[in-house]
């Protein structure tokens, strides 16, 4: 079902392409921000997660895109655990991530790292670290 506030379509094939990656549904999140409230990196984020899925269910998906957000949530779940209706809000960072990766934009740059990091780090951490489980 589609649904239409004036002339903005809410269900935009983004958004059901990131419902098929992730497996949750945006809809349900009712704004309470208990996910932000309980979020370890929410002081670092442009986007607040709960204010992520909102516009989400608005359609600005450029604004979630180009928003740091995706890239400093840490997939803790504490989000998960303290969302009322069960939305698993690092899923979502998880599929922004994969969507923005297949565009082309990466946010993070190893170069920008010190040498002693890169060769003291396992590579596996660093992986983890820079893809965030991004296939």
């Amino acid at each position: 079902m589609k649904i239409k506030i004036g002339v903005k379509d809410l269900r935009s094939e983004f958004i059901d392409l990131i419902q098929r990656i992730t497996g949750e549904e945006i809809a349900l999140c009712y704004q309470c921000g208990n996910c932000t409230a309980g979020c370890p990196a929410a002081f670092a984020m442009d986007i607040a997660p709960h204010h992520v899925v909102r516009l989400l269910q608005l359609g600005h998906e450029e604004t979630v895109l180009d928003a740091n957000s995706m890239w400093i949530c840490v997939s803790c779940l504490q989000c998960y655990s303290r969302c009322p209706k069960n939305v698993d809000i690092s899923r979502i960072m998880e599929g922004l991530r994969q969507m923005s990766l297949r565009k082309g934009i990466d946010k993070v740059e190893i170069k920008q790292l010190p040498v002693d990091i890169l060769s003291d780090s396992p590579q596996q951490a660093l992986v983890a670290g820079f893809r965030k489980l991004v296939n």
